[in-house]
């Protein structure tokens, strides 16, 4: 894992946020102090995506999901409400995971159709590769891991809140992050699998192998 989104992620989904809780919660409620903890992350986020470039489905998602739940947090009207909107927003995104599964389409198979097109591969190709019997289960299991760590995210949260109230932002922000990192490194795996299989090379690889002839 990069060393430098880690500390990125750090910054902008964990300390920024929780300096901006403390630091004007006691000024400006608890509302509108949750409400602009969100800030950095969104902006880290859409200038993550302006430098990675993701386009086509990925891109879509990207921007849609981001902009929904910018939207449901600004129309919440209360830190309380905002923190179930985050929920109920958590429980949906993974339903449509769940979905795109059942109807053969897992969307984490048409996002790395995506970001391998952007290396140069051909989409078509992409997809009959991708749709073999055998890497297709494993992208299924990719995207049901994303799902489920939507849902065991949003149950955390529905348990610090019915426990902490409005509290449950500053209790829950550190161990929610960590869950999300230990869950998306195991994932990883799952793709390092499907490359090995179809036998892809790495860029480091394809490299050395042209700095041979």
């Amino acid at each position: 894992m990069n060393k430098n989104i880690i500390i990125w992620d750090l910054i902008c989904y964990i300390i920024f946020p929780l300096v901006i809780w403390h630091g004007s919660r006691e000024y400006i409620g608890d509302y509108y102090a949750m409400l602009i903890s969100t800030v950095p992350g969104f902006i880290y986020s859409v200038i993550r995506f302006m430098i990675l470039k993701k386009v086509n489905f990925l891109g879509i998602y990207l921007i849609v999901t981001l902009a929904i739940g910018t939207l449901i947090d600004v129309l919440a009207g209360s830190a309380m409400q905002m923190l179930w909107n985050s929920v109920i927003y958590s429980f949906a995104l993974s339903l449509l995971l769940l979905i795109s599964i059942v109807i053969n389409k897992p969307l984490y198979l048409l996002f790395a159709v995506d970001i391998m097109e952007l290396r140069g591969r051909d989409r078509e190709i992409l997809k009959q590769e991708f749709y073999q019997k055998k890497v297709l289960f494993i992208f299924k299991l990719i995207t049901f891991g994303f799902a489920f760590q939507g849902i065991l995210l949003a149950s955390i949260k529905v348990w610090l809140i019915m426990n902490y109230g409005v509290e449950a932002f500053d209790k829950g922000l550190v161990l929610r992050q960590v869950l999300s990192w230990t869950i998306s490194a195991v994932l990883i795996y799952g793709f390092i699998h499907i490359a090995k299989l179809l036998n892809y090379k790495s860029d480091a690889e394809l490299e050395r192998e042209s700095q041979t002839y």
